[in-house]
């Protein structure tokens, strides 16, 4: 009796440390980032992979606009941001809101519309490009969500020199997928990120105009939020980001002609 009382003693003990360990509560990361990521399905693949090697982590990411990654991380409603506008990142950082800004990726943006090119801008200089489809008031759709895309866009207007107005210029107020299938519906221009309009292409019946260049250059990069609720796990997720294994993944996360939708162009 006595042995089968430890022995029943030793399985209640087991079973109560199984419980427990079982009943670990995983911690909650969250992660603001830009829709091109989700769009293009990258966050999907980056997120199921840091879970496989961090158990201790769920990672909750949130995709909206870079203005409103920049305004969670102001609020601390995010640990660890991913944007990619880097005038609007270096003020967040300057102001205090964050720190440990790092590079790690990049795409370039692409000027889309009908494939006829009805205004005739194709392989023109963007910013030239612009003028002519304002002077001949040509539909263009406009993201309008202050995203990183959207600010790349005005940066553009305002060095053509023009305040774009009118029925001609569509203000979508939505992520870059909704904005491409809206501009394939209007038959309009667009500004996109090279990765959603790759993932969309199929289904929108634009072409690109303007690719490559300078001024269409589009870099994204990780920040960890001052005083966030998770400090520690946003540091796992943005060290593990700029690490080997999520830049196998980047770089291995190709459109069905075997190009890469982002790009690694730097050391992390």
């Amino acid at each position: 009796m006595r042995a089968c009382y430890h022995v029943c003693t030793r399985f209640f003990i087991f079973l109560v440390l199984l419980t427990a360990a079982c009943g670990t509560e995983r911690q909650r990361v969250v992660l603001a980032t830009t829709t091109s990521l989700e769009d293009t399905g990258l966050l999907d693949t980056l997120t199921a992979a840091f879970e496989a090697g961090h158990p201790d982590y769920v990672l909750a990411p949130v995709a909206v606009g870079t203005g409103m990654v920049l305004e969670m991380g102001r609020r601390k409603d995010a640990d660890v941001l991913v944007a990619h506008d880097s005038v609007g990142e270096l003020e967040f950082v300057n102001a205090g809101h964050g720190h440990s800004r790092r590079y790690v990726m990049e795409n370039y943006f692409v000027m889309a519309g009908p494939p006829e090119d009805p205004a005739h801008i194709r392989n023109q200089e963007v910013v030239q490009a612009l003028r002519t489809l304002a002077a001949q008031r040509m539909p263009f759709v406009s993201r309008a969500d202050d995203s990183g895309t959207h600010r790349r866009e005005r940066k553009l207007w305002q060095q053509a020199g023009i305040d774009p107005a009118g029925e001609w210029y569509i203000e979508a107020g939505v992520g870059m997928g909704d904005a491409l299938l809206m501009a394939g519906q209007q038959r309009a221009y667009i500004l996109s990120d090279r990765s959603t309009y790759g993932k969309f292409k199929d289904r929108i019946n634009l072409a690109v105009m303007i690719g490559g260049g300078p001024l269409l250059v589009n870099k994204y990069s990780v920040i960890l939020v001052n005083g966030a609720r998770n400090e520690t796990g946003g540091q796992a997720f943005a060290d593990w980001l700029v690490g080997a294994e999520a830049r196998r993944i980047i770089n291995g996360f190709v459109d069905e002609k075997g190009a890469p939708y982002f790009d690694i162009k730097q050391s992390p």
